[in-house]
C-alpha cells in the first residue's frame, strides 16, 4: 500500500500582504498529478489545511475542488485530513458528511459522548486497498487543546500527560479492531521534542507552559507517524518512521532555503518498507538581496544590477531587501522602490538593521518616577540613544519638534 503524507498547506496565506492563491493552486495541481503518477492509495494531510480559522471562500473552494478531482482521478483513493492549530475544528468538519461520500474523512473535533467520555472510535479511520479490503488503520488525532485531552493526576505537566493518555487510548482501540497484517498509521499535529522550527512563520502552540512532546508517544506498533506543524521536513529523533513532511510552500523568508516536499510511504502488510521524499516544485522564487545586510548605497547598486526574467504577474519573485543603517532613513522604501523600477519582482519585505555605535556613556534604565517626569523630547532622545548609541541628528530633531508643535486638532 502506498500513502502520501503532506501537511501545512496554509491555504489563504499571504506573504507580507501578497496574495498566494495562484501558488497554492499550482501546488494542488502538481499534487493531483503526483497522486496519479505514483499510484497512491491514501492521501494523509496532517493539519493546518487553512492559514486561519475563518478561511476565505476562495480557499475553501480550492480545497473542495481538489478533493473532488483527486477522488475522480484516483477512484480508490482514501483521503484523511486532520485539523491543525491554525484550523477551526468545527468549520473543517462541517462538510464531513458530504466528503465521506467519496471516502474523504475529516477529523477536527475530539468528540465526547453524553457521559463525557472521549469518542475514541471516531479518531480511528480504516484505510482500504484498491479492492476494498482494510489494509491499515489510521489514528487521526487533530491538534489537541487542553479541553480535548483526559484529565490526568500527575506530578508533571497535566496537558502532556493528557495527550499521551489520549494517544494510548486511540492506539488501544485501533489494535483491538485491526486484523493480522494490517498496519497502524498515526496522524498528529504537534511539536515534537528536538524539532527544528521556522521562527518567522510557525505559531507556537504552548499550552500550560508546555509545547514539546516525546517521540515515545509512538511505540513500535506504529508503522509510520505522519506529523504536521513544523515547516521544515525532518525526521524525529532520526527515525524514518516518525516524520514531518514540512510545508509545500515557503511560508516566510526564514524558509527560503528549505527543500519543500511530500513523502511517499510504502507498506507491506503491517510493516514500513520505504519512505521517499518527493520534491515540490517552487512556483514562485524567493529572493534575498543582498544575502547579508549591507549599507544602503551598496544595496541600491545591487538592486539596480538585478536581472530577473519577465514572467506573468502571479509568478513574479518575492524580494526581501536587507539593509544596514547607521541612522534612520525616512525615505528608505522610496529609495529601494526607485532602484527596482520596472523590474518584474514583488518587494515583500525590507529587513532594516542598525549599526550599534559605542557611546561614551551607556543608557541606564529609568525608574517609573523618572519616566513620569520626562517630556516627549527627552523620551525621544533616550529611545534614539538606546538604539543608535548617539544623539539624534539635527534634521530629525527638527522634524520631531515640528510634530510636537502641531495644533491639537491636527494631531488628533
Amino acid at each position: 500500500m502506498r500513502l502520501l503524507h503532506t501537511s501545512d498547506w496554509h491555504l489563504g496565506q499571504t506573504l507580507h500582504g501578497h496574495d498566494r492563491a495562484w501558488e497554492h493552486q499550482q501546488f494542488l495541481d502538481w499534487l493531483l498529478v503526483t497522486l496519479v503518477a505514483r499510484d497512491i492509495d491514501a492521501l494523509l494531510v496532517s493539519g493546518d489545511i487553512f492559514d486561519n480559522a475563518n478561511p476565505s471562500a476562495t480557499s475553501q473552494r480550492m480545497l473542495y475542488r481538489f478533493l473532488t478531482a483527486a477522488r475522480s482521478r484516483v477512484p480508490h483513493l482514501n483521503i484523511v485530513l486532520i485539523a491543525g492549530n491554525h484550523d477551526s475544528p468545527g468549520r473543517l468538519e462541517a462538510p464531513a458528511p458530504f466528503l465521506e461520500g467519496f471516502d474523504a474523512r475529516v477529523v477536527g473535533v475530539v468528540g465526547r459522548d453524553q457521559a463525557g467520555d472521549i469518542e475514541v472510535s471516531k479518531l480511528v479511520v480504516p484505510l482500504r486497498n484498491r479492492v476494498g479490503e482494510i489494509a491499515a488503520w489510521c489514528l487521526a488525532i487533530p491538534f489537541l487543546r487542553l479541553s480535548d485531552v483526559p484529565r490526568i493526576e500527575t506530578q508533571g505537566d497535566a496537558y502532556l500527560a493528557g495527550i499521551a493518555a489520549l494517544y494510548r487510548q486511540v492506539q488501544a482501540h485501533a489494535e483491538n479492531v485491526r486484523q493480522p497484517g494490517q498496519a497502524l498509521i498515526a496522524l498528529g499535529h504537534c511539536h515534537m521534542a528536538g524539532g527544528q522550527v521556522s521562527e518567522q512563520s510557525e505559531r507556537r502552540i504552548v499550552i500550560g507552559g508546555a509545547e514539546m512532546l516525546s517521540s515515545t508517544l509512538f511505540d513500535a506498533e506504529i508503522a509510520y507517524a505522519a506529523l504536521g506543524h513544523l515547516h521544515l521536513a525532518q525526521k524525529v529523533g532520526g527515525q524514518d518512521r516518525i516524520r514531518y513532511s514540512g510545508s509545500p510552500l515557503p511560508l516566510s523568508f526564514a524558509e527560503i532555503d528549505y527543500l519543500h516536499q511530500v513523502l511517499m510511504v510504502e507498506l507491506s502488510g503491517a510493516e514500513l518498507v520505504n519512505v521517499e521524499p518527493i520534491a515540490v516544485p517552487r512556483a514562485v522564487r524567493l529572493l534575498r538581496v543582498p544575502k547579508i545586510a549591507a549599507p544602503l548605497a551598496e544595496v541600491e547598486a545591487a538592486l539596480a544590477a538585478l536581472e530577473i526574467e519577465a514572467v506573468e504577474a502571479a509568478a513574479q519573485p518575492y524580494l526581501e531587501v536587507c539593509v544596514l543603517l547607521e541612522q534612520p532613513e525616512p525615505g528608505l522604501r522610496a529609495r529601494i522602490e526607485a532602484a527596482l523600477s520596472n523590474k518584474p519582482v514583488r518587494l515583500a519585505r525590507i529587513d532594516a538593521r542598525t549599526v550599534k555605535r559605542d557611546s561614551a556613556e551607556s543608557v541606564a534604565p529609568l525608574s517609573l518616577d523618572e519616566l513620569g517626569q520626562l517630556d516627549p523630547l527627552a523620551i525621544f532622545n533616550n529611545a534614539y540613544a538606546a538604539k543608535y548609541g548617539d544623539a539624534p541628528p539635527a534634521d530629525l530633531l527638527a522634524a520631531f519638534n515640528e510634530i510636537l508643535n502641531l495644533p491639537d486638532e491636527v494631531q488628533a
